[in-house]
């Protein structure tokens, strides 16, 4: 009997022990399409020891949960009760997938998912066990969402032995360590930026496929992402800013996935971002424009629709009659002159084509596809295609002899004068080509030569192809509808495809300034002001300049026409090159609540700028303290933060601010010094010295 006992007791010791060596996990509980437990990586919990838990969450099929930072969802998060001594990590976020539906695009968990933290108790546990309460919630999608949540708790025993991993949960822990991004490693990576597009280049061994999810959700999120080669061992990812995001953050941050695995980093799916983003060099994050076939048709009928501007087409038929009375009744040498009409036409438009490209050829910053990276640029383009329109809408004429001169074309002879003919015929055509013949201009500079050439060709093609068809059927000429003031209309209706050009342009270089925050602001609205400026010397020279007043009038109009446009071409270039200085390119944060004050208990200097676009000191203010050069090397000091509290559009969260400090406008701007919560006001109108006192009494704060 005895005997019996001990065997019995042995076993419950041996059964009890094995049962003891599996860790406790909570209660599973399903909510709706998930399943969720709370399970723990080792056999039991030794003081002092860090301890992992994990949320293990199961989805049903074609359900999914969030990652960390979601664009239509949240984030699963848990709430913890703790025993007193205990800490707790933050999650660890494995490597998430892409989900698109309906046209949106976020980062979630499907199928089984295990979201890990480092559990850390005391060096000293008194009971043989500990229970760790805690609340989790989650949101569940397919083509609805339903909130889940659970409370429980998990029992862990205490043993002051080195616990083994768990036989249940080994795996599982497992499975999740390698989902989760690794560091760089061999690879290089950079961040940087231009305008609102974000560069991610990578070096090194690189996989075929790449994807990357940004936790600041400062990054449009898109199913897929532009990845281009620049060498064999680089690569570069081209990402957009969020349209809710102003300005680009001074960090980088998220995973880099690559489908396939990254060699070298044991094949880990996933790679830790975390990077100083600088601006780009635009030599060198460009490409040449891209040449697509539906190009050519458009340039032809370009250069076709150039012989219905006035200054063309009443020199058609003149010129067509010519050809017949210099060859007869001959129909082959009439077809003849056409063809070379025709010649002179293409080598003028390919002269002008090389011309462009070997000024395009000379200088570092004149590279492949800079342009439209380039505010300097996009300012040119738009101040040329602004001049053309108002040209069109008949504010100024330019080119006034030019009918005089297509009249003086016909009294060439032989095929030498007809083709230079063609050549003349383009120059004369030039001053009414501005819809079509300035994209051109861009194209020269955009594509390639030999699509370059090819869009040239094009157009001179458009351009030339009346005089060949009216050279093969001169009877054509008297169908031909009169000259009249129809033309004048067409014309006219033809300046506002460059208005709409203008407009676009506007939004790229908007683009490009604004992203410097206030200062590249009132960059944009100086450009803006040379415009009219550029519009007000236009309207003198076309008001006053016309031949028919008098020569000391014209003199006038022409000098102060000149001064204007001088005035513009300074306002606006002066705008953009201050804006593309690195010494101006100050980083904003955007403000929140209660931010400047976390940033200061950091130890940072901080500068809160309540401001909006419709404040005109606002921008005043802006524009005088970064003309100072000792104020802008204040702000590019890594100790010192800039937040933008934007007041464009109401927001009640500024407006409570305001009133704290007794105030109901802007501007309105704060200089906290490291560790402090009662900030400097400064007044209303700044300049340098304010500014610079104020950030030398933040930085001297103790």
């Amino acid at each position: 009997m005895i005997s019996f006992q001990k065997t019995l007791l042995s076993a419950l010791v041996v059964i009890g022990g094995a049962l003891s060596a599996y860790p406790q996990a909570s209660e599973t509980v399903r909510v709706e399409h998930v399943e969720a437990t709370l399970i723990g990586e080792m056999t039991h919990l030794q003081p002092g020891t860090p301890y992992r838990l994990g949320l293990r969450l199961q989805h049903d099929e074609n359900w999914h949960t969030y990652w960390k930072s979601s664009a239509t969802g949240y984030p699963t998060s848990i709430e913890w009760d703790l025993p007193e001594g205990f800490t707790v990590s933050d999650l660890s976020w494995p490597t998430p997938k892409v989900y698109a539906f309906q046209g949106l695009t976020d980062y979630v968990y499907e199928g089984e998912t295990l979201l890990m933290v480092t559990l850390t108790p005391p060096d000293s546990i008194e009971s043989d066990s500990v229970s760790i309460g805690f609340a989790a919630d989650w949101l569940m999608c397919e083509d609805i969402c339903i909130p889940g949540s659970m409370e429980s708790s998990i029992a862990l025993p205490v043993k002051a032995s080195p616990p083994d991993p768990s036989p249940e949960w080994e795996a599982a822990f497992s499975q999740a360590d390698s989902s989760l991004p690794v560091d760089p490693g061999p690879y290089s990576v950079k961040a940087s930026y231009s305008g609102r597009t974000l560069f991610l280049e990578i070096s090194g061994d690189l996989p075929s496929s790449l994807y990357f999810f940004n936790d600041q959700a400062v990054v449009k999120p898109t199913p897929e992402q532009k990845l281009r080669s620049v060498d064999e061992s680089t690569a570069q990812l081209r990402l957009q800013l969020a349209e809710t995001e102003e300005t680009v953050p001074p960090r980088l941050t998220g995973v880099l996935k690559a489908s396939s695995g990254w060699p070298g980093l044991d094949d880990r799916r996933g790679m830790k971002i975390d990077l100083p983003v600088s601006r780009a060099d635009p030599s060198g994050q460009t490409q040449a424009g891209t040449f697509s076939a539906g190009i050519l048709p458009l340039a032809f009928l370009g250069g076709l629709i150039l012989n219905l501007m006035p200054c063309v087409f009443p020199v058609l038929g003149i010129k067509i009659m010519g050809f017949v009375g210099q060859a007869g009744s001959g129909r082959a040498k009439v077809v003849a002159h056409g063809l070379t009409f025709t010649a002179g036409v293409l080598i003028s438009f390919w002269l002008l084509a090389a011309i462009l490209l070997l000024i395009r050829s000379g200088g570092n910053q004149l590279g492949w596809g800079f342009q439209l990276q380039s505010p300097a640029f996009v300012l040119a383009l738009i101040f040329l295609l602004f001049a053309f329109a108002l040209n069109m809408s008949g504010l100024f004429e330019f080119g006034q002899s030019a009918v005089g001169v297509g009249s003086d074309l016909t009294a060439k002879s032989g095929f030498a004068g007809s083709f230079f003919s063609g050549i003349l015929a383009t120059v004369v055509a030039t001053p009414c080509a501005a819809p079509f013949l300035a994209p051109a201009l861009g194209a020269a500079l955009t594509l390639p030569p030999a699509s370059s050439f090819l869009v040239f060709t094009f157009i001179a093609a458009g351009l030339s192809t009346p005089y060949l068809l009216l050279s093969l059927f001169p009877g054509l000429i008297d169908r031909l509808p009169r000259p009249g003031p129809w033309m004048e209309t067409f014309k006219q209706l033809m300046s506002f495809l460059l208005y709409a050009t203008v407009a676009f342009l506007l939004w790229v270089i908007a683009g490009q300034l604004t992203d410097l925050g206030g200062y590249g602001a009132f960059s944009l609205l100086n450009v803006f002001l040379s415009l009219v400026i550029l519009a007000l010397g236009l309207w003198i020279f076309g008001r006053w300049g016309g031949y028919h007043r008098r020569k000391p009038v014209r003199l006038a109009a022409a000098s102060a026409a000149a001064i204007a446009v001088g005035l513009s071409l300074l306002t606006g270039f002066s705008a953009v090159q201050k804006s593309s200085n690195p010494e101006t390119d100050i980083v904003w944060q955007k403000w929140e609540p209660d931010k400047a004050e976390r940033l200061a208990g950091e130890g940072k200097v901080v500068y809160v700028d309540f401001t909006a676009r419709w404040c005109v000191t606002c921008q005043t203010n802006k524009a005088t303290i970064f003309s100072s050069r000792e104020v802008r090397e204040h702000f590019a000091d890594e100790s010192l933060v800039a937040l933008k509290a934007d007041w464009t559009n109401q927001d009640n969260r500024i407006s409570e601010v305001l009133a704290e400090y007794g105030r109901s406008a802007v501007p309105f701007n704060l200089v906290y010094g490291p560790g402090t919560d009662s900030p400097r006001v400064l007044p209303e109108i700044l300049t340098p010295g304010v500014v610079l006192e104020a950030l030398r009494e933040a930085e001297a704060a103790p």
